[in-house]
């Protein structure tokens, strides 16, 4: 428990720690190497000093060699105050020792402060000793000529400038680190808001529910948080970043999941009225079926076999439709042949006149290079009689359809132009899908209407053949334009170019209402 409360300090405390730490090692090592300095001068100096007194203790003990107890030298002048000497003899023992006082005769040491002397011997070492009563001191022993000296000097006024100097520098040191460590925890804290910031957002972010997808515009890392020449600036851009792809898949995932949904919603109506269209035929023979069978008084014979006939054809033609698109969107390849849109469009005009007199049917063609396509000949005618179809079924007699065929730039466009009463704007955006028509009820708002499929097999039919379909439409004109890519080659000598322009009698169907073929 105490590793995990450990480990999980904040960054901001590791820091501060860190930083106090470190600060702490630097002041002990200039505070230890200010005071091994300082001593190392000051004992120097005391050395050097305890020498001078030493060899002029010597000095004036050599006056006197046989006399090995003598210390008459220290009555001269000029001896500092607090000499300790004494006289050595062969083996390093005391054999007089005394000290020099201050406007004072030499002291004689007892024996307790002589045996703090012992072992020193006259090899010009120092050595430091409590003498009892007397202090510390600093001292040396020398000989000359048979003649031994020992001399100190009191230490006790170093030790004390040493110790001085070790609280001063203590002082010093934890005023200096208490001042550190408040600016430094300062300096930490404001440094790491930008990074505290960013963690809020990220946590924020975290807390969305992100897993329902109900998420419209996460927090984002203020501005001033994603400078790129900080640490927590690039981080703050990153998680920027990494926001931006999350709402990215966000607003993917809604998409796609309402692209399911509306795919479901076209499927089950697709499927209900595939359901009712079949239905429908069905339901007609067998009542003309079960009518046979109660007996030819109850209908007349040619008229039930023609009515069977007819529904029969229709259901056929509706399976036919159900089954062209089910193979369309596996995307099975279609025949592929040089096909002469503009003589197609030109025989399609002329069964539209055939069977749609009412109307005035006129084509225009409007050729820059031959029109040849490569492509399903009969699914091509299919597309186009499809829309004259609509033309005729959705606009009323004596409605202008124009046709125009248009090759130029490696494209042909065959546009089928009415000038019905259009299609409805709400309609407009669902006219090639499939069962779509301008009554959303399944009962015929207009005679010989279909199921709604001929539109739906247009755009299927030109997108396998790598071309495009478009409708524009407001009252009093509609347009069906229908793209496709030419098979290349100038057309200047085919036979269909030779024709050049013209104008023939003839109407186009445009759905103006909803389309359906």
């Amino acid at each position: 428990m105490n590793t995990r409360r450990s480990g999980g300090r904040s960054l901001r405390t590791r820091l501060l720690l860190l930083i106090t730490a470190v600060l702490i090692v630097v002041c002990a090592a200039m505070a230890l190497t200010t005071v091994l300095a300082q001593r190392a001068y000051l004992l120097g100096d005391l050395d050097d000093r305890v020498t001078d007194a030493a060899a002029r203790s010597l000095g004036g003990a050599s006056l006197h060699p046989d006399l090995a107890s003598d210390l008459t030298f220290l009555q001269e002048s000029g001896h500092p105050a607090g000499l300790l000497a004494a006289r050595l003899d062969a083996g390093g023992n005391v054999l007089a020792a005394a000290t020099v006082g201050q406007d004072a005769p030499p002291r004689h040491l007892t024996g307790a402060r002589t045996a703090a002397l012992s072992d020193i011997g006259p090899d010009g070492r120092f050595h430091t000793r409590t003498v009892p009563g007397l202090g510390t001191y600093r001292l040396t022993a020398v000989r000359d000529h048979g003649v031994r000296v020992l001399a100190g000097l009191p230490a006790d006024d170093v030790q004390d400038m040493i110790g001085g100097l070790v609280v001063i520098e203590a002082v010093a040191a934890a005023a200096g680190l208490t001042a550190a460590g408040a600016g430094c925890a300062v300096v930490i804290r404001r440094q790491l808001r930008p990074l505290g910031r960013v963690a809020a957002t990220a946590v924020e972010v975290s807390r969305a529910p992100l897993c329902r997808g109900e998420v419209s515009a996460l927090t984002r890392v203020p501005e001033r948080d994603t400078d790129p020449g900080s640490e927590a600036g690039q981080m703050g851009a990153a998680l920027n970043r990494m926001i931006g792809h999350v709402e990215s898949a966000l607003a993917e995932r809604r998409r796609s999941e309402e692209r399911m949904r509306r795919s479901e919603e076209r499927m089950r109506r697709f499927l209900a009225d595939a359901s009712h269209e079949l239905r429908t035929p069905l339901a007609s023979i067998a009542g003309y079926a079960e009518l046979m069978n109660r007996g030819t008084d109850r209908v007349e014979p040619g008229l039930a076999w023609r009515r069977v006939t007819a529904e029969s054809a229709r259901m056929t033609g509706l399976v036919e439709d159900l089954l062209l698109l089910a193979r369309l969107d596996d995307g099975r390849p279609l025949e592929s042949a040089e096909v002469d849109l503009a003589a197609l469009v030109a025989e399609s005009v002329r069964d539209a006149r055939a069977a749609g007199g009412g109307h005035d049917w006129q084509l225009e063609l409007r050729l820059e290079e031959a029109p040849l396509a490569l492509g399903d000949e009969s699914r091509l005618r299919q597309v186009i009689a499809n829309l004259l179809a609509n033309a005729r079924v959705h606009t009323p007699a004596g409605t202008r359809v124009v046709t125009v065929v248009e090759a130029r730039g490696g494209r042909c466009a065959v546009r089928v132009r009415d000038d019905g009463p259009g299609i409805p704007a709400g309609l407009l955006p669902t006219v090639f899908e499939r069962f779509t028509r301008a009554d959303a009820s399944r009962a015929r708002a207009t005679a010989g209407a279909g199921a709604g499929l001929g539109l739906a097999i247009v755009a299927a039919i030109t997108a396998a053949h790598g071309g495009r379909v478009d409708v524009r439409s407001e009252p009093g004109r509609t347009e069906f334009t229908v793209e496709l890519p030419l098979a290349g080659g100038s057309g200047a000598d085919s036979p269909a170019a030779a024709r050049g322009p013209r104008a023939a009698a003839g109407r186009v169907p445009e759905a103006a209402a909803p389309p359906s073929a």
